[in-house]
């Protein structure tokens, strides 16, 4: 075993990146996502760094140039609460979304010339590598994590398909539509997805060496026949540029994976970003090693695993000997742990303590 893992000096950044590099884990690390940080005011997160919580950044690694769309944001207050809206403007229409505030309520598409107003938005845009967000992330993170690169140019960073599903279309429309193969929206998606590949291929100059698709994936409403069909195509493309590049991907799965864990299996991702087990997911962690011994586990403990504090150490440790004892760490990515200020610094306590060789 490489005894570098054993140095109780190493920073969590050194941590995760010998984790990453597939070097065995002997003291896993704990991070937090950097937008729970600058979010979660009442969490007391210099205690938490303190005790050794580490962080994941997240840095946008293009930049784009937009002819034909102008963006206007107005905010106003509404019984107390913000209700924030957005208009996207071309000269063949316009889109419209409103949230209250992180809430959406209006998604910018509602019917069918809605998709040919969306795709005219994004015509002619010109996407350039930029790593000024990276190098500031890496900069601000310093010692206690690291920073993974996103494309976020259409949506959230996810592929084009859930891209319209989470943060467009919204899931009703969105599964009528692809149900009747809408000609509006597989026109759309089959641009976006050009987009997207032109995004990574920007994105791989950056000095970024992973670069993660935010995906949310919900098999129960995408089902494996599309999964197969729309994604998995786009995946093996957004794979080989970049690994020509010498970066490595990884998916945000947060969800429901058994269907098509063979699938993920088969595919080049370096890891996979949110992994939560029981009962939010359908797979143990034991059964996501069995079936990708070879990817980085980003491990989310389920949240309700906080709330019986009893048994929490005794979850926490399985989680780790069924994650190891290489390519793992554990994670906070959905939401702040209930009794944050007692949970954390004992999962904390319990991974010092835990043997995961």
């Amino acid at each position: 075993m490489n005894t570098m893992m054993n140095d109780k000096t190493m920073t969590n950044r050194s941590r995760l990146e010998a984790a990453i590099q597939g070097v065995p884990v002997t003291q896993p690390v704990y991070a937090v996502y950097d937008w729970f940080v600058k979010n979660r005011p009442q969490v007391d997160w210099p205690r938490l760094f303190a005790l050794g919580l580490g962080q994941i950044y997240h840095a946008s690694l293009t930049r784009h140039e937009h002819p034909n769309l102008r963006i206007v944001e107005t905010t106003r207050p509404v019984n107390g609460r913000t209700r924030r809206d957005v208009r996207l403007i071309t000269d063949v229409g316009e889109l419209h979304e409103w949230y209250l505030d992180d809430w959406r309520q209006e998604y910018f598409i509602k019917t069918p010339e809605d998709y040919r107003i969306m795709r005219r938005a994004w015509e002619g845009v010109k996407i350039v590598a930029d790593e000024t967000a990276f190098i500031a992330s890496e900069k601000e993170v310093a010692d206690n994590g690291v920073t993974l690169g996103n494309v976020g140019g259409m949506g959230s960073g996810r592929t084009p398909l859930m891209v319209l599903q989470v943060d467009w279309v919204g899931l009703g429309q969105w599964s009528l539509d692809l149900a009747d193969e809408l000609p509006a929206m597989m026109e759309l998606l089959e641009f976006m997805n050009e987009l997207r590949l032109e995004e990574i291929r920007q994105a791989v100059l950056t000095p970024a060496r992973q670069i993660k698709l935010w995906e949310n994936l919900s098999l129960q409403t995408l089902g494996p026949s599309h999964y197969r069909r729309h994604l998995v195509p786009l995946y093996s493309k957004i794979l080989a540029i970049a690994n020509a590049a010498g970066k490595r991907v990884l998916v945000h799965y947060d969800g429901q994976l058994r269907v098509i864990a063979d699938q993920v299996a088969k595919l080049d991702f370096d890891g996979i970003d949110s992994f939560t087990p029981p009962p939010e997911g359908d797979m143990t962690v034991a059964e996501a090693r069995q079936q990708w011994p070879d990817k980085m586990l980003w491990c989310h403990p389920p949240l309700g695993w906080y709330r019986e504090r009893e048994t929490l150490g005794r979850l926490i440790k399985g989680m780790a000997r069924d994650a190891g004892p290489k390519r793992f760490c554990l994670m906070i990515s959905e939401d702040i742990p209930p009794d944050w200020e007692q949970t954390v610094p004992q999962v904390l306590m319990t991974l010092r303590e835990a043997n995961c060789e």
